[in-house]
């Protein structure tokens, strides 16, 4: 039952998915290893509509196109509205004050736009260029773990920017649940890529942790959950843009 409770806080944090109901919840932290896991399931989710658009002949682009809507709308734009909102305080805000309340304002500004236009357009192009199902499903659901695994990276190596908001709620992780997530998240990807590409894209993944860490703590003091989405669609991008190279 504490595996079902893990699971149930990471899909309800991480997704919009229906989810079965529990007797009792883990708290958000305890289910950090289950992160990797609601990356493959959005992964899938978006392979299986590009399969889908494949089948009905539609060309890689709009099949592309569909399987990105598709995962926005399993995460309900979560991690694109962190994306959105950290753009907008790190390019608008001249204090890491300013830079705070600025994400903090519900409204979208330039920044935020162009930041959505990229992830979107990164992933489509990336996709559409991999273009074969046979490939695009590993890529995908590889690139939606890494995502989930470099958030948990940049909070161990980093400390809440505030004191409330989501960064603050998730407190010390549990490193041996974070890094439980991390070799599942490894296992899985091996599995995925027939140990093909997989060194390139652990070192991308490392590389947007180590890169959001020093950006955080430059600009805000340290990591917002924001940033944190922010973390998951660079990773996200950057993996499909390394795959994509490849294929």
């Amino acid at each position: 039952m504490a595996i079902l409770g893990d699971l149930i806080a990471a899909f309800g944090l991480l997704t919009r998915l229906p989810l079965p109901k529990a007797r009792s919840v883990s708290p958000m932290a305890a289910g950090v290893w289950a992160w990797p896991l609601a990356g493959l399931v959005v992964g899938l989710i978006g392979a299986a509509v590009y399969s889908l658009a494949w089948h009905w002949h539609l060309s890689p682009c709009l099949a592309a196109l569909l399987s990105v809507i598709a995962m926005v709308i399993a995460t309900g734009g979560f991690h694109e509205d962190g994306l959105a909102d950290s753009a907008d305080g790190i390019g608008g805000g001249a204090t890491a004050e300013r830079r705070l309340a600025i994400m903090k304002d519900s409204r979208i500004g330039s920044f935020g736009a162009l930041a959505l236009i990229a992830s979107i357009g990164l992933r489509v192009g990336a996709l559409a260029q991999i273009a074969d199902p046979r490939f695009v499903f590993p890529a995908l659901i590889v690139a939606g773990m890494a995502g989930r695994a470099a958030m948990p990276g940049v909070v161990l190596l980093s400390k809440p920017a505030k004191p409330g908001g989501l960064a603050a709620a998730l407190g010390a992780l549990d490193r041996k649940r974070v890094w439980g997530g991390w070799v599942i998240a490894l296992l899985l990807s091996l599995l995925a890529l027939h140990g093909h590409h997989l060194l390139p894209v652990i070192v991308v993944t490392m590389i947007l942790v180590l890169a959001m860490v020093a950006l955080g703590r430059r600009m805000l003091g340290g990591y917002t959950g924001d940033t944190l989405g922010a973390t998951e669609q660079l990773t996200e991008c950057a993996v499909l843009l390394v795959l994509a190279s490849a294929s």
